[in-house]
């Protein structure tokens, strides 16, 4: 089951990519990441509100919680993440943005060895590892005439990731319900977007008639696929469900078939084909972990 939600988010954060690229030739990469924060915030929001007063529950006691500091560590380093994200989304092509923010499993990896003390199986860091040798293949990433600058924060916006996911798992440990991890996370980024957006910046761009349905859409989106990927990393070991995170790459590509008319050479089809093969064989190996 853990697989399938992140199966569900992989799709789902494809589609916040392909929204965002549309997106960033309108606004920032700060107001991007603000606005698909929002979506969340009102959406999550409304939701516990509603619930809440159908239950006569106090509303303060849904929204506190005694983990604020992991709430605090998770939003702020996946804010990072995003506003990396989005900065090398806009800055350089597509494949090379998704490439450098899909490293996040591999930094993962690392982090959850010396920050978890967790004890993996060979094979299942070998999984990632060739995962991650798929995407290169069907991605084809390349720096040539990008900044070096930008590429370096799309690097890092993986290992960021990568961070914030050990706190969802402490998170998930502690109890904490899905809504509630993605809904600070949220609160925080879409704080933290807009005013960095104001410093740097200063105006806003105009939301038109043509570009508020990328962002919402986007929003949409992004917010479905956190719940469902909070559920996974809840539910399932970090590394497993890092494996898994790499469909986001399959589905980026089968997206860009389907609706960008981009046509797929063989080395694509071999890169979706090994990606394929290491989440099964992450899950496999958990699954010999596990019996």
């Amino acid at each position: 089951m853990t697989s399938s939600w992140m199966l569900v988010a992989g799709f789902l954060f494809a589609a916040v990519g392909a929204f965002g690229k549309i997106a960033a030739s309108d606004f920032s990469s700060f107001e991007l990441a603000a606005y698909r924060s929002l979506v969340g915030v009102v959406l999550i929001g409304s939701f516990v509100i509603a619930k809440a007063s159908k239950q006569n529950k106090p509303l303060l006691k849904e929204f506190s919680s005694s983990q604020w500091r992991d709430h605090a560590w998770r939003g702020s380093l996946g804010s990072v993440s995003l506003f990396g994200y989005f900065y090398a989304l806009t800055h350089l092509p597509l494949a090379t943005a998704v490439t450098l923010n899909y490293t996040s499993p591999l930094f993962l990896a690392v982090l959850s060895t010396f920050l978890l003390r967790a004890h993996f199986k060979p094979m299942l860091l070998f999984s990632i590892c060739v995962g991650f040798c798929g995407i290169a293949l069907l991605l084809r990433p390349t720096f040539v005439g990008t900044s070096a600058i930008a590429a370096i924060v799309g690097l890092l916006s993986g290992f960021f990731a990568a961070s914030a996911y050990i706190n969802v798992r402490k998170l998930g440990d502690a109890g904490e319900p899905e809504w509630r991890v993605v809904f600070y996370f949220s609160l925080i980024s879409c704080v933290l977007g807009f005013a960095i957006h104001g410093i740097f910046y200063g105006a806003f761009h105009v939301i038109t008639s043509t570009n508020w349905l990328n962002l919402l859409y986007m929003g949409l989106a992004a917010t479905l696929a956190q719940l469902a990927m909070t559920r996974a990393y809840h539910a399932g070991n970090p590394l497993v469900v890092g494996s898994f995170a790499y469909s986001t790459v399959v589905f980026s590509a089968i997206i860009g078939v389907v609706f960008f008319n981009e046509i797929l050479p063989v080395i694509s089809v071999v890169g979706i084909g090994i990606i394929i093969a290491a989440g099964i064989l992450a899950k496999k190996s958990e699954a010999k972990k596990t019996s």
